[in-house]
């Protein structure tokens, strides 16, 4: 493997600092990365060789000169398709919007670009972020790169594969129910969710308004923290975009190195996220990952939030509602495909034959929850009753959190299953989100960090840490430290011990 990508980000950027690597360098080592191994995991929706080279020469230009530059300054960087930019089509990983270009960048992409960033490539997903396996995408699946019969999960697989897989260092997620996280814990990488309005959603495709959130992927807990950093803070084409001075988020990593800043740290577990349909290797990880936090010195306290059980109902049917909303804009007027019945037709008719062609099934059946859950005589029964449980599970968060600092949770019930696995069943992709939907439902920020495999499959298991609203510092600092845990029981960090792809991710 080329040195360059087998380098964190934070080493990248050190580098390229001293000017020991140049940012054309690296971008073009991790381009011929996607060359080698893309063909199998297909992590890319689209990538412009000529494009990125030119911005990563821009940024040695930059540097040569002698311009202060941010910490990241020529790293590269994959962005989820759901962020519009102007150098690369956004599409959603719909055939819907095949090809749209946008004539902006999304706030998230905006702020990259100014720190120095270089755009590689845009990352697969499941359709308008509708997925849990990135098997919902129109160009087809991603496949993780621990073993390619293998789901990275979803909807953002792309991203979590690009850096699981050396394509890049660093990603740009979204997150609406555990988008980031779930694919960061199936593919043994780590994901943060902020707290909801830390990052703007502006130019990000809309699924639901009230539960989407940008964030940042990585190989460490360090490196999403620097990119999370980059990324947060106000904007005003954001209605819903918090005006807070947010900490830095990589000092509290870098504070959290130590594992005994651990002692003291009051860890929640709420029974009802581990009751029932936890494979048994996940739940034997995280019960060693708590013992090695009680280890440290850290005190670990049952939760109970009685209406946990109840969030992915309510989840299911917020979200459908909102989608069903933001989804109507594709009419084939303004933007877009357009399927035009033969011999013509009606502003209806090709209207309805672009969706029939132009959004696939879960889409479909979404948008027809939704809409029946805000029609006429059923929102009362449906959506209201929904939003009355989001407030409940806001209400147990606000009691459970008045006990301990953070709360701790296996990210996902289960490790990778294979594709195709879940045909013909979305219930069971709903289910694998069961834990990390509350955190969006009540608007607090979650992080997702691998702490080993299951026995049965070998797979990466990952460890969920949520803490109140605005408090997303505190993750980054405990992460780190059982980040550092892990590395030091198994003897190197775990994104180091990701197996080769056969014949064409070796040395």
């Amino acid at each position: 493997m080329n040195d360059i990508i087998a380098l964190t980000a934070a080493e990248l950027a050190a580098k390229l600092s001293a000017g020991e690597i140049s940012s054309v360098e690296a971008t073009r080592a991790h381009l011929d990365r996607i060359a080698q191994v893309d063909g199998e995991l297909h992590a890319f929706l689209a990538t412009d060789e000529q494009a990125s080279l030119a911005a990563a020469a821009a940024i040695d230009a930059r540097r040569a000169a002698g311009e202060s530059l941010g910490e990241l300054a020529g790293v590269p960087l994959a962005i989820k398709d759901v962020l519009v930019t102007t150098d690369m089509p956004a599409t959603s990983g719909s055939k819907i919007l095949e090809g749209y270009r946008s004539p902006f960048d999304a706030t998230a992409v905006a702020k990259a670009r100014a720190a120095g960033l270089v755009n590689i490539g845009k990352t697969n997903m499941d359709e308008f972020a509708m997925g849990s396996s990135t098997e919902n995408s129109a160009y087809g699946p991603t496949r993780n790169q621990w073993d390619a019969s293998r789901v990275p999960g979803g909807s953002g697989g792309g991203s979590a594969v690009a850096v699981g897989a050396f394509e890049a260092p660093l990603a740009l997620g979204s997150d609406t129910g555990g988008s980031i996280r779930q694919p960061a814990a199936l593919t043994g990488t780590v994901g943060a969710k902020p707290t909801y309005g830390g990052v703007s959603r502006y130019g990000a495709i809309a699924l639901a308004s009230s539960l989407d959130q940008i964030g940042p992927c990585a190989r460490t807990v360090l490196d999403t923290a620097l990119l999370h950093d980059v990324i947060a803070g106000h904007d005003r084409h954001d209605s819903t975009s918090l005006d807070f001075a947010w900490p830095s988020m990589a000092a509290a990593a870098r504070g959290g190195a130590d594992p005994a800043s651990l002692a003291g740290l009051k860890v929640g577990v709420v029974k009802q996220l581990t009751q029932g349909g936890v494979q048994p290797g996940v739940q034997a990880r995280f019960d060693e990952a708590l013992a090695l936090l009680v280890a440290q010195g850290a005190e670990v306290v049952e939760i109970d939030a009685p209406h946990f059980e109840y969030a992915v109902a309510a989840y299911y049917l917020i979200l459908p509602s909102e989608a069903s909303s933001n989804l109507a804009k594709y009419d084939s007027v303004r933007f877009g495909l357009r399927v035009t019945p033969e011999g013509g037709g009606t502003v209806e008719s090709v209207m309805s034959a672009t969706r029939e062609e132009g959004l696939g099934a879960e889409v479909k059946r979404r948008i027809i929850l939704g809409t029946y859950a805000l029609s006429a005589g059923y929102y009362d029964a449906y959506y209201g009753s929904a939003q009355k449980v989001r407030t409940l599970i806001q209400r147990d968060f606000a009691a459970a959190f008045d006990q301990v600092d953070v709360i701790a949770s296996p990210t996902a019930p289960t490790t990778a299953w294979t594709l195709g696995a879940h045909s013909g069943d979305p219930m069971q992709d709903y289910l694998n989100d069961a834990t990390t939907i509350p955190a969006n439902l009540a608007g607090i920020p979650g992080l997702s960090l691998p702490i080993g495999t299951a026995s049965e499959d070998g797979l990466p298991v990952g460890l969920q840490l949520m803490a109140p609203a605005f408090e997303d510092a505190r993750l980054y600092r405990a992460g780190a430290a059982i980040e550092r845990l892990i590395a030091d029981r198994d003897g190197a960090p775990f994104w180091a011990q990701a197996p080769a792809l056969t014949g064409k991710a070796g040395e």
